[in-house]
């Protein structure tokens, strides 16, 4: 009878067998991590070898262990060499997908074409004027003439200011350089105010009876000197409300143009249906025209009645001061033939 072949060798084989699978299973899975340019649809990896545990133990039946039974024995070789992953599938190739067809470009809009004769040629003061509406036209015609007229008032008052200044000094001076009415009256001559005082004075003087209260003489003559004061002032500043009126409703008659001339323009926007700027620009700026012109008209106007007003104030400083000297020298005579002296 034959010996029973051991059993010590096999056993230990399938034990390294195990032991070196359960070192593979764990150290797969840090080396599947490590490897970045591994596709991520590589095969699964290799199946895990049983645990030690799994192992047919010595001496046991193969019906005990029916996983051992099952699961196939990996040899030696097969333990040692490492798992492959699994080349991916190449992925199936795509046909080209059609491109869709592009959308023909839709047609641009028709550029807008303005008529040669819609668009102004000549954007100077003088062709915006030949341009504009009768009513617009007017109303520069207008403000032209305020401004006309306050330039022809300054020229005029001015002249006739400095002679009335120079004709009251020389008058103011001799009156106070005079011993009497009659020495006085003598030199005068002319139209002035200055003269027109002494005249006044000496008539009242020879109307006034002797005997006559010489307050009551006083008193005439300051009334007459008042009056003449007044027409004088009077005269001087005969004009100069022109430009009172000028400076105060040129502007607002300009604003009267601009206004009409804006509405001019939404009309004719309405009527073209367009509002291209070279269309629109025109007829605002023809409204815009009408303003500039009041405010050239009105800010001389106001500057120059201002400069009347004080001269004026000046002048009538003048005349009360002339007026003085012609009452001095009434109180002088009346005093003189109170006291028997002979004027």
């Amino acid at each position: 009878m034959k010996p029973e072949p051991s059993r010590t060798a096999p056993t230990g084989l399938s034990l390294a067998a195990a032991i070196v699978l359960g070192g593979l299973a764990v150290a797969l899975p840090a080396l599947a991590q490590g490897q970045e340019t591994a596709p991520a649809t590589a095969g699964a990896p290799a199946q895990q070898a049983p645990s030690p545990s799994a192992a047919t133990a010595p001496g046991a039946a193969p019906e005990s262990s029916p996983a051992v039974a099952t699961a196939p024995v990996a040899t030696p070789a097969d333990a040692a060499a490492p798992a492959v992953p699994a080349s991916p599938s190449p992925a199936p190739e795509q046909s080209p997908t059609p491109a869709a067809p592009i959308p023909a470009a839709s047609a641009a809009p028709a550029i807008e074409t303005i008529p040669a004769h819609a668009l102004p040629h000549d954007l100077s003061p003088m062709g915006m004027y030949r341009q504009a509406d009768i009513v617009v036209k007017a109303v520069m015609l207008g403000l032209v003439f305020a401004s006309v007229v306050t330039w022809t008032v300054l020229i005029v008052k001015l002249l006739e200011y400095l002679i009335a200044m120079s004709a009251i000094g020389r008058g103011a001076r001799r009156i106070e350089a005079a011993e009497s009415l009659r020495a006085a009256l003598s030199g005068a001559d002319g139209r002035g105010p200055d003269a027109r005082m002494l005249r006044a004075a000496a008539r009242e003087l020879n109307r006034s009876a002797s005997g006559l209260s010489p307050d009551g003489v006083r008193e005439r003559i300051s009334s007459h000197l008042g009056q003449i004061q007044a027409r004088a002032a009077r005269h001087i500043g005969r004009g100069t409300g022109v430009l009172a009126t000028i400076g105060s409703t040129a502007p607002f008659v300009g604003l009267f143009g601009t206004v009409w001339g804006i509405m001019n323009s939404f009309i004719g926007i309405s009527e073209a249906q367009t509002t291209n700027l070279a269309v629109v620009a025109p007829g605002i700026a023809e409204a815009l025209l009408a303003t500039a012109i009041g405010l050239v008209a009105a800010i001389p106007a106001v500057v120059i009645y201002n400069f009347f007003a004080r001269a004026i104030t000046g002048y009538r400083l003048r005349l009360n001061e002339t007026a003085a000297s012609v009452e001095r020298l009434v109180s002088r005579d009346l005093d003189r033939a109170a006291a028997g002296i002979r004027v």
